[in-house]
């Protein structure tokens, strides 16, 4: 491992935790300045994002990138927009540190409260998705933390721009620009470096593709919170709407098909196959989505192709879904516990039974009932922007904003209380 490499990782979240100790007591307004100056600061320096990302954009497809992938990392003036917007939204959002979580007066007298405070030193790897680079360095400065973005070296030019933006007018409202660094992404050390810099770095969060996320939950020493990757279900129950459900169904598989809340699999009761399959298969196949699918699905069209349990475990990313019809919302469960990503799962029926049945059986981070899966999303649910979505169980899980970013602290009061 190069010597070099790690001393420039430590050097950086060294200044990254000087820079975190004014932070960590600043107030709400001066962090939300600091977080409007550079929401403004991003949309006045759109012309130079989107030059520097057709770079990358540019770079990839030379180097055979997909396009699903292309679509994750282009930028235009109107991502550029939504992603400041974002910004905003954070700085909208009620301050999370000094948050009460619980509190009590103990038996002896003693006054117990338990309070939000910051993390402190947050790194993030991730893949060719430049908004993330804002999303979290808006997010962490809000929720108190500097943070170290490691970026992919396929987004290198437009994550630079950026972040050099968004330390400029950070550092003009007033705080240190080291809460927004920004290490090499064309060096792997960096990452792993970053992974094992215990002791300077408090958390670190990987956002990617699985492999991207097995490879830090392997190798990393600063404790990670795991985001996941997103094979997502719709479930057509046998009280469903069918007019609704196919909405459903087309949405959540086509909206957007690059994103991790993306539907990668469809189960259809058999009560409502016979009427609801070629419907289904049709609109898909009308948005040009190929089907792989069970005995049901192939005979409804030519085109739909047989299913193997590989294509019922992967994560698509593109205009492909897997398909079965199931015996009972208990069959549906069933599958979707075998082969399941944790992620986001939908079951579209009228009957409550039913969808607390599967909303408890399916043990996801997010289960949509009557509605979308492209609906969990750290915006869509309020939090104004996410750092990543969460398929772990312990701190957090599910879309993660400003209090997920944040740690606790017992303040206990007395009057001179001695044991």
């Amino acid at each position: 491992m190069s010597t070099q490499m790690r001393d420039e990782v430590h050097a950086a979240a060294r200044r990254a935790r000087e820079a975190s100790i004014p932070l960590a007591t600043a107030t709400r307004a001066v962090k939300d300045a600091a977080l409007i100056a550079a929401a403004e600061a991003l949309v006045a320096a759109t012309d130079r994002i989107v030059e520097a990302n057709a770079a990358d954009v540019a770079a990839a497809r030379e180097a055979g990138t997909g396009e699903h992938v292309i679509d994750r990392l282009r930028l235009d003036a109107g991502r550029v927009a939504a992603f400041a917007q974002g910004v905003r939204d954070i700085a909208a959002l009620p301050d999370p540190i000094g948050e009460v979580v619980r509190g009590s007066v103990l038996p002896n007298g003693l006054r117990m409260t338990q309070i939000r405070v910051p993390m402190g030193v947050i790194g993030m790897i991730y893949e060719g998705r430049p908004n993330v680079t804002a999303d979290a360095a808006a997010i962490c400065l809000k929720a108190g933390s500097a943070v170290l973005l490691r970026g992919s070296a396929s987004a290198a030019q437009s994550n630079a721009v950026i972040v050099d933006v968004m330390r400029g007018a950070v550092e003009a409202a007033g705080l240190p620009a080291d809460l927004i660094s920004l290490l090499p992404s064309d060096d792997r050390a960096s990452a792993t470096e970053l992974m094992r810099a215990r002791g300077l770095v408090d958390l670190v969060i990987p956002r990617g593709g699985a492999g991207l996320i097995r490879a830090v939950v392997e190798e990393s020493t600063v404790p990670v919170i795991e985001t996941g990757t997103g094979n997502c279900h719709v479930y057509v129950d046998a009280d469903a709407d069918l007019d609704m459900a196919l909405g459903i169904v087309v949405n959540a598989k086509t909206h957007r098909t690059s994103v991790c809340n993306a539907a990668e699999s469809l189960l259809v009761h058999r009560d409502v196959a016979g009427e609801f399959v070629p419907r289904a298969v049709a609109a898909l196949r009308e948005h040009g989505v190929l089907i792989h699918g069970d005995a049901a699905f192939q005979a409804a069209d030519p085109a739909v192709v047989p299913a193997t349990d590989e294509d019922y475990a992967t994560e698509y990313l593109d205009l492909e879904i897997s398909a079965r019809v199931v015996d009972s919302v208990d069959d549906a469960i069933a599958h979707v516990r075998r082969f399941s990503s944790g992620h986001t799962e939908a079951i579209v029926t009228a009957s409550a039974p039913t969808a607390r049945r599967f909303t408890l059986g399916v043990d996801s981070a997010a289960v949509m009932v009557n509605a979308s899966t492209r609906f969990t999303d750290g915006g869509e649910f309020g939090f104004g922007a996410e750092i990543g979505i969460s398929t772990q169980k312990l701190h957090a899980r599910g879309p993660m904003g400003l209090q997920e970013m944040t740690t606790t602290t017992y303040v206990v009061e007395g009057d001179g209380h001695v044991r």
